[in-house]
């Protein structure tokens, strides 16, 4: 595996060595020694799975504590979008966002800490996004940032995307108290 570091503190792009021959492929997807070596550290308890069309948008999402989740996302079929914005409120990076292009045919992961809002935009239909995580959905504890605040001003890669009604009507950053 290698493992590429961004500015923003924490967040850690995963590259598996993938073993490709005439049958096709194999890479190893989650090592916790590998995983460990590399910084991410994460009582991993729970595995996602959904499945969007192109141009669909989900997020900007988090867990409030004492249900705070790191995720470890990548994408199984298809492309995506991914979107992370630090909401450490004492954090330097604060109200920073981060995109990576996460890719099937790339095998890669993206490595999301506690106190990051998350969301993706599908650039192909029928993309399958799973994602590991550190705790249980609790639903009392959901929170989410607007997709498309302006100070944010996040490029989605798409127009005219599908947004669910709940997504349309979260908080700005502004408007935000973060928990972290």
């Amino acid at each position: 595996m290698e493992f590429k570091y961004f500015d923003i503190p924490g967040v850690v792009e995963v590259m598996p060595r993938v073993f490709g021959d005439a049958r096709g492929a194999f890479f190893e997807s989650f090592s916790a020694k590998r995983m460990e070596e590399a910084g991410i550290v994460g009582n991993w308890v729970q595995d996602n799975q959904s499945r969007s069309d192109r141009g669909v948008v989900r997020g900007l999402h988090f867990q409030r504590p004492p249900h705070a989740q790191a995720k470890l996302v990548r994408v199984a079929a298809g492309r995506a979008l991914d979107v992370i914005v630090d909401i450490r409120k004492d954090s330097p990076t604060y109200g920073q966002h981060l995109t990576v292009e996460l890719d099937a045919a790339r095998y890669n992961m993206l490595y999301v800490p506690v106190g990051f809002a998350h969301g993706f935009t599908a650039l192909e239909d029928n993309t399958l996004f799973l994602y590991k995580c550190t705790d249980y959905y609790a639903p009392q504890a959901e929170g989410g940032l607007l997709w498309n605040d302006p100070q944010l001003n996040i490029a989605w890669g798409v127009t005219n995307p599908t947004v669910s009604p709940k997504d349309q009507v979260l908080p700005t950053l502004a408007e935000f108290d973060s928990p972290f």
